[in-house]
């Protein structure tokens, strides 16, 4: 038996996250392009100045059902010719709001890059509105609320937002609308909102795939540079506030919403904090992983391999509305699902670990197995044209430097166990969480206010 010699690893190639160049078009639109050779998919993110924020008083979910009607018909083509077109191109066309913009999404081989923007363009620029659709995306948004209100998660985040935000403040209230404001939705709202807040003088343009060959600044001249629009100066961002309505203060609390006879609990545990902006965001990031990114996370170390509570719980930072000057937010957080019964103790596990990394901090192996996992999975994370115009977009919804996310990788390799600790404990002090339990209150109530970890308000499903 001949044994061929076993292949030896090759010299690892240095990685870093794609910088990309920067362009202009006559009509305004801000164009940031990236070369990815082999990636034959090209991946167009579009970023449009309609912030939730900027909804008329009343019409929450119009940016919604705006988004979701660029994609059917325009003043030459119908929905279903639209789409048509797409499937010839081999391009998928998404778009939603948030609370940044509305993003809109293409994907298209590079072959076809110049029918797919022809076809981008006419979604922005002449979208047809159809009252019919219209109609129908709304209906289909008010079936959407429903189930979103049946969803223990979903309805978690309603009465976690509902609670650190103001009521005046778009963040405290679902980003598509409640059913009292979307069924107020009509065409001449959508085509007003379109109207007064998309344009080409406020959007920009995130490029990236293998455009060898490809003129791409005559390329995108020649399909969004024929969008025509007044130019106007970009949204304001709205001014953050956060308040506590039970205590008047960030004080922990409890608001556990009652679904009676549920066997299972959900569980939501957050707070605000500041965005990407914040220098210790990247030690953030790397604490927060160390908490609870992974099953060998402490979370899931004690609730989910040595109690069994769960199949899981995760920590995150989501970041919700962002500024120039620093004063954007973020949402803090700690999500899972536990069985009814182990709803308490799961909670005062939960709080023991926050405790104990409070009083003796991550340790070298944390750190060490964190930065390994961070920045060695980012090249095959970004493996792909989608993932890399992404990150680009949200670098500029969050108003971020186009090498933010290459200096957040050469800071995780460089923090030390102490700055990780440091920022995480900052992130998750125990007194000052709120807890969100949807599930049985009945079962579980009074164990929970025994912890002592905030004062407890049970409120309708």
């Amino acid at each position: 038996m001949t044994f061929h010699q076993q292949p030896q690893p090759g010299t690892p190639t240095p990685w870093a996250f794609p910088a990309p160049e920067r362009a202009a078009l006559g009509n305004g639109i801000t164009v940031l392009h990236c070369h990815r050779p082999g990636q034959q998919l090209v991946a167009v993110d579009v970023l449009l100045d309609a912030p939730l924020a900027a909804e008329p008083e009343g019409l929450d979910g119009v940016a919604s059902i705006l988004a979701r009607a660029l994609s059917e018909g325009t003043d030459t083509l119908t929905a279903e010719e639209f789409a048509a077109e797409l499937e010839r191109a081999g391009a998928t066309l998404d778009a939603h709001a948030d609370h940044p913009c509305i993003r809109v999404s293409l994907e298209v081989p590079a072959s076809r890059l110049a029918r797919g923007l022809d076809l981008l363009a006419a979604a922005l620029g002449s979208p047809a509105l159809p009252e019919d659709e219209i109609e129908r995306l709304v209906a289909n948004r008010l079936d959407e609320i429903v189930h979103e209100q049946a969803n223990p998660a979903r309805r978690a985040a309603k009465a976690l937002y509902a609670s650190l935000f103001d009521a005046a403040d778009r963040l405290s209230r679902p980003r598509g609308g409640s059913a009292e404001t979307v069924k107020t939705i009509d065409r001449a709202s959508v085509r007003a909102f379109y109207e007064g807040h998309v344009r080409p003088a406020t959007t920009t343009v995130v490029v990236v795939g293998d455009l060898t060959g490809a003129d791409l600044p005559a390329l995108l001249e020649s399909t969004l540079g024929g969008w025509k629009g007044a130019p106007a100066a970009p949204a304001a961002p709205a001014a953050p506030a956060a308040h506590a309505p039970v205590t008047g203060d960030d004080t922990g609390r409890v608001i556990i919403v009652d679904r009676p006879g549920a066997v299972q609990t959900q569980l939501l545990i957050g707070r605000i904090g500041p965005d990407r902006h914040d220098p210790a965001w990247a030690a953030q990031i790397l604490g927060t992983y160390c908490l609870g990114g992974t099953l060998t996370s402490r979370l899931d170390r004690v609730l989910r391999e040595e109690k069994g509570y769960t199949y899981g719980v995760r920590a995150f930072a989501q970041p919700l509305r962002s500024a120039a000057d620093g004063s954007g937010r973020a949402m803090l957080a700690i999500s899972g699902s536990v069985d009814t019964a182990s709803t308490a103790p799961a909670l005062a596990d939960t709080w023991t670990i926050l405790r104990t990394l409070a009083a003796e901090g991550l340790t070298d192996a944390e750190r060490e197995e964190a930065v390994q996992f961070l920045v060695g999975v980012a090249p095959l994370k970004y493996e792909t044209a989608g993932s890399v115009a992404g990150t680009l977009a949200d670098q500029v919804e969050q108003y971020l430097a186009d090498d933010f996310q290459a200096e957040v990788y050469r800071q995780l390799a460089e923090l030390s166990t102490e700055a990780a600790t440091e920022a995480v404990v900052n992130a998750f002090p125990p007194d000052r969480l709120v807890t969100v339990l949807v599930g049985d209150a009945s079962a579980f109530a009074d164990q929970v206010r025994e912890l002592g970890i905030g004062e407890v308000t049970v409120i309708g499903a």
